[in-house]
């Protein structure tokens, strides 16, 4: 079935979708980058879709993405690889951006993978606590 065809079939009949102020409509389907109900980022209908999501341990970034010969078969049919983001998060950034670029798999999604990436490892830093102030005992 084409993906055109699966996309009629599921763009308003989905149990991944809300419904959200001002008529726009957002969906929590996997492989989504922007949470958006549209045909361009939906990971359910395309043939190649880009994931990037946070590890179970919440240290690092895992990039999915699907292989297209495993279609009927979705046990087999994704590819994940985990970044750690101890090695840094431009180095992580460079190769998600890399892997995207030189397979060419999915040019126009490259961005948002990227905007996703920095904002999952933006929030997975840990703030310093703050140096406790110490006061001076005065001497009577």
């Amino acid at each position: 079935m084409s993906s055109h065809l699966q996309w009629m079939v599921v763009r308003n009949n989905s149990a991944f979708l809300l419904k959200g102020a001002h008529g726009q409509t957002f969906t929590t389907e996997a492989n989504n980058l922007k949470g958006k109900n549209s045909f361009r980022y939906s990971g359910l209908v395309q043939e190649k879709t880009v994931g990037v999501a946070p590890t179970k341990e919440g240290d690092g970034i895992v990039l999915t993405t699907r292989k297209t010969s495993f279609r009927n078969k979705p046990g087999k049919n994704l590819n994940t690889v985990n970044f750690k983001t101890s090695s840094g998060p431009r180095r992580v950034l460079n190769k998600i951006r890399n892997t995207l670029r030189k397979t060419k798999y999915r040019k126009d999604l490259k961005m948002a993978a990227l905007r996703r990436a920095s904002a999952l490892m933006r929030a997975q830093r840990t703030k310093a606590a703050p140096a406790a102030k110490t006061t001076a005992a005065k001497k009577d």
